[in-house]
């Protein structure tokens, strides 16, 4: 058989979707991987926001309490190993070079490059963590129908289900509680939600399925908000840790609620500088949550948002609620052909009389906050050419 090229080279040539779905086709590839690797206690993280930080807490607390964890994510920010997050760290080069090889090997040429990139790079992930104790999946942007969903897990951790990817998952609330809660197998936790329909769809599906449901309950958890309070988390990080350790508390796994001080999530309302917090959220849902998560942190203090949006996002929606906690707009240019069109995110701007110009650099006597998606943080980092040593 043709030796497989590199992992760098053969990814980058990876479409991230194809126009048309094969919902078979991931399956027909974990079918002829399944019986050449282990496949550790798996968490399977769904939801529409909250995944990546409710994952990585899980990854982290268990790491931190000596378990062999991985932790799978998406997108990345800056390189693609930040998906892959290995006992403690990102994955090195070497690491997912020999995952690709022996990935690669076993699939052979043809289904190897038949899979898009988020089917293959979901694969290359369960041969790079078959010998860990643990691997909490985060899925896609789906639940039943995602290349995560192949294999079995032990149990499903539902984050909180909103309105996003309409195009893929339908446009209401049940439509798209319904896609990832389809995704749920013998067990499944529910964070708390903002939709009471999901709740009733997440007793429909589990009674179908003949699953448990375990639901986080709408109470302050003292210890651990003591925790992250000192730590100064966002509410909704605290929030994420509540449905992490509930999922924890029912595998029975060890943690440690001291160990979250050792927590890494880059992306998720991080101080990046003494006056510029980014993240990388990019729906309604999230900025409902950030906008709570701005007023504790700045008070009445009013913050310049440097943003720009995918054309899927109700962007109208997310800048109103906004405009109460902003001084103004700083947009700034993202390179993706899904990007809003300029003159329609100007439009909307002027619609709801929020002033804006284009970001040109920073202004010392300001703050920011910088959000919209990964493709905004990452343009930002570069425009700023953030060193990532002072991380």
């Amino acid at each position: 058989m043709k030796n497989s090229p590199s992992f760098e080279a053969f990814i980058t040539d990876k479409p991230l979707y194809y126009k048309e779905i094969d919902h078979e086709r991931v399956h027909k590839a974990y079918a002829l991987l399944e019986p050449h690797i282990e496949q550790p206690l798996t968490i399977h993280v769904v939801g529409t926001n909250g995944k990546g930080s409710t994952g990585r807490i899980m990854a982290t607390l268990l790491h931190e309490a000596g378990k062999r964890v991985g932790h799978f994510s998406s997108p990345h920010i800056m390189k693609f190993n930040e998906r892959i997050w290995l006992e403690g760290k990102d994955s090195s080069d070497e690491e997912l070079e020999e995952a690709h090889t022996k990935l690669y090997a076993i699939l052979g040429q043809e289904m190897s490059e038949s899979l898009s990139y988020f089917e293959y790079t979901t694969l290359l992930a369960f041969v790079a963590m078959e010998k860990l104790d643990v691997m909490v999946l985060e899925a896609g942007l789906g639940g039943e129908f995602d290349a995560t969903n192949v294999c079995s897990k032990a149990l499903s951790v539902i984050t909180p289900i909103g309105f996003d990817h309409q195009d893929f998952l339908g446009d209401s609330i049940e439509s798209i509680a319904r896609t990832k809660l389809n995704s749920i197998e013998k067990e499944v936790v529910l964070g708390l939600q903002v939709y009471d329909e999901v709740y009733r769809i997440a007793d429909e599906v589990a009674k179908e399925k003949g699953a448990v449901v375990h639901k986080v309950e709408n109470k302050s958890y003292e210890q651990l908000l003591d925790v992250t309070e000192a730590l100064g988390w966002a509410d909704y990080l605290y929030e994420n840790a509540k449905l992490a350790t509930k999922a924890l508390d029912i595998l029975a796994l060890p943690y440690r609620l001291e160990s979250l001080k050792e927590l890494k999530i880059f992306g998720r309302f991080y101080p990046l500088l003494s006056n510029v917090t980014i993240d990388v959220g990019h729906n309604l849902l999230g900025a409902k949550a950030l906008k709570r998560a701005l007023k504790k942190k700045y008070k009445d203090k009013k913050v310049i948002l440097v943003y720009n949006t995918l054309d899927d996002k109700d962007y109208e929606s997310i800048l109103l609620e906004f405009k109460e906690s902003i001084k103004c707009v700083e947009l700034i240019h993202i390179s993706t052909d899904r990007a809003v069109k300029e003159e329609n995110l100007k439009e909307v701007l002027n619609k709801l009389d929020i002033t804006y110009k284009s970001f040109d650099g920073l202004d010392n006597n300001e703050i920011y906050f910088v959000f919209g998606s990964f493709y905004v943080v990452e343009a930002f980092l570069k425009k700023i050419d953030f060193n990532f040593k002072k991380k």
